[in-house]
């Protein structure tokens, strides 16, 4: 059987050694490719971030080389880059790897069939209005899920701009 809570000091000091370069170098990384790495976005920017965690893992336990490790680190980075710039270049490409933002709730009216896609109850919309400081649902125009799972409440005001943040989702009666 092997040995459970110590082997050697050789291995202890390597360990350690590699924590401290491939979170250096991770870092170094990120800071390199900009904010986007470190946001989540979609579901895209969530395996990257997964990805990149489990890589370092790796490379701290030095079940990798390295160099292997950076070359995943910076082919994981790339990929992201890439399909975030192919994302911005065609709707179709956005389409396909960005979530949509979807109403939940509409001037009064729970949208059920969104409701249901989303897996959210009337509750956590209540929640999120009162987090939001509002206490009558009548001051809401809107509830929101993000394409990044945050919902956001869209207050009444009264106005009726040209432009809306609700002109890129399906209203309910407008087509």
């Amino acid at each position: 059987m092997g040995y459970i809570f110590f082997e050697n000091w050789a291995n202890v000091w390597h360990m350690a050694l590699m924590t401290v370069i491939s979170f250096i170098t991770l870092f170094i990384l990120i800071r390199i490719s900009g904010k986007r790495t470190l946001a989540k976005f979609n579901a895209f920017d969530f395996i990257v971030t997964v990805a990149l965690g489990s890589v370092l893992a790796y490379m701290m336990l030095a079940q990798i080389t390295f160099t292997e490790g950076v070359v995943v680190l910076l082919l994981i980075i790339g990929l992201q880059y890439l399909f975030a710039r192919l994302s911005r270049a065609s709707d179709t490409m956005d389409n396909v790897l960005n979530a949509s933002p979807r109403l939940l709730f509409y001037k009064g009216r729970y949208l059920e069939d969104s409701m249901k896609k989303e897996a959210i109850t009337e509750n956590e919309i209540f929640a999120v209005i009162r987090k939001e400081g509002l206490a009558k649902i009548e001051d809401v125009l809107a509830v929101v899920i993000e394409p990044n799972g945050e919902i956001s409440v869209i207050e009444r005001n009264g106005t009726h701009e040209e432009h809306s943040a609700l002109d890129n989702l399906k209203v309910p009666g407008k087509s």
